[in-house]
């Protein structure tokens, strides 16, 4: 078996940790976008085009099946990449956890990128998914891109700034991007409240390389033998992951696969 995960950047180490717990014999194809990233400021017809791209270069490995690992690129390409591509390469969006935040009955907050904080997408789920709990849309202004480098002290600035836009009373945040599951744990650090009942956090990428299985007919076995190879796609390019990718937990996980090619 073989997945494939597309991003513009890091964002989808999440997905592709998740992936490689569950199933550490399956193959992975990893699909950035060095040359075009930060996909969130570009028009939806750029952005697209930049997704579709990124989807065909994995998509020549031959994958079973092809995860979105960005919120941005599932709001704005999904519909285009499956038209290009289903049915005969399955693929996954990510969307946030709004729904089983929004089961624990809140009070519950939502990361995300300013872009996506008061879109009608977000919205749409909001309304959708969280009626009757009470929902604080939280703009986290540059912490994607913080992430992304690996900037220890953007990172801190950022996370305290959201954390500031949070209420007290929030029992539940929904990480609505995936490069903010990178540093959860710095989110609940900042926004957990002395005396309060411990903060839950929902990210995306264990329900999405889930159902990535579910879509291929196959089971998790975290106990297969871990003899899943590796390929890094860099805008079309095989190369490696990016130094910053190995300053996080999921990225060190990836770091013994052997970088090879999979036989097409």
């Amino acid at each position: 078996m073989k997945i494939a995960l597309m991003d513009s950047g890091i964002g989808l180490l999440a997905a592709t940790a998740a992936v490689r717990r569950l199933r550490p014999d399956a193959g992975l194809v990893l699909s950035l976008d060095p040359d075009g990233m930060p996909w969130g400021p570009r028009t939806p017809e750029d952005l697209t085009g930049r997704a579709l791209a990124v989807a065909e270069a994995a998509a020549a490995y031959r994958p079973d099946a092809l995860i979105v690992g960005c919120n941005t690129a599932t709001v704005h390409a999904l519909a285009a990449l499956r038209a290009r591509l289903e049915p005969g390469l399955p693929v996954i969006g990510t969307v946030p956890a709004i729904k089983p935040a929004a089961a624990g009955g809140g009070p519950l907050a939502i990361w995300a990128t300013p872009a996506t904080t008061g879109s009608p997408y977000q919205r749409d789920l909001i309304e959708n998914f969280a009626g009757g709990v009470t929902v604080t849309e939280v703009p986290c202004w540059g912490l994607a891109e913080a992430v992304e480098r690996a900037d220890e002290t953007a990172i801190d600035a950022a996370v305290a700034a959201a954390a500031e836009l949070t209420p007290d009373d929030v029992t539940t945040v929904v990480l609505g991007c995936t490069h903010y599951e990178l540093v959860a744990e710095r989110i609940r650090a900042a926004v957990q409240r002395p005396g309060r009942p411990p903060l839950a956090l929902h990210g995306s990428a264990g329900a999405v390389a889930a159902q990535a299985l579910r879509r291929l007919g196959e089971q998790p076995d975290p106990g297969a033998p871990a003899s899943g190879t590796l390929t890094v796609l860099l805008s079309g390019r095989e190369g490696a992951l990016p130094a910053a990718a190995l300053t996080y937990a999921e990225g060190r996980l990836l770091r013994h696969a052997a970088a090879a090619r999979t036989a097409q």
